[in-house]
């Protein structure tokens, strides 16, 4: 996880709202593809449509770019279409990253062993 921030977020949905939730991450997920810092990003849902999971990894640096530029203009839509019920991110993130992150509620988990390939 050097120089990475990986994330997930938990969120709850009315299944009502899926399909425009999932229009909406459509362009989401287009405009970010376009972020070269932007290793990973995936939404999955459960069956009922209920519970949604946002998988993301960043090079550090891609991290407030993401946030500030690219999501920033979808943010109240989704936000009313979906709830943060939690976000966990895993790495070293910056006090301003951390900063930025606090206000989505997160838990910070910092490595202590491991490898990745």
């Amino acid at each position: 996880m050097q120089d990475e921030i990986y994330s997930i977020y938990h969120l709850s949905i009315d299944p009502a709202d899926f399909d425009a939730f999932k229009t909406l991450v459509e362009t989401i997920v287009e405009t970010s593809a376009r972020e070269d810092d932007t290793t990973i990003y995936e939404y999955v849902v459960n069956a009922d449509h209920t519970v949604v999971h946002i998988v993301e990894r960043y090079r550090t640096r891609g991290v407030l770019p993401h946030v500030e530029q690219t999501f920033a203009p979808f943010a109240e839509r989704f936000l009313a279409l979906a709830r943060i019920d939690k976000l966990y991110v895993y790495g070293e993130p910056t006090a301003e990253i951390r900063a930025k992150l606090d206000g989505f509620g997160a838990e910070y988990l910092t490595p202590f062993a491991g490898f990745s390939r």
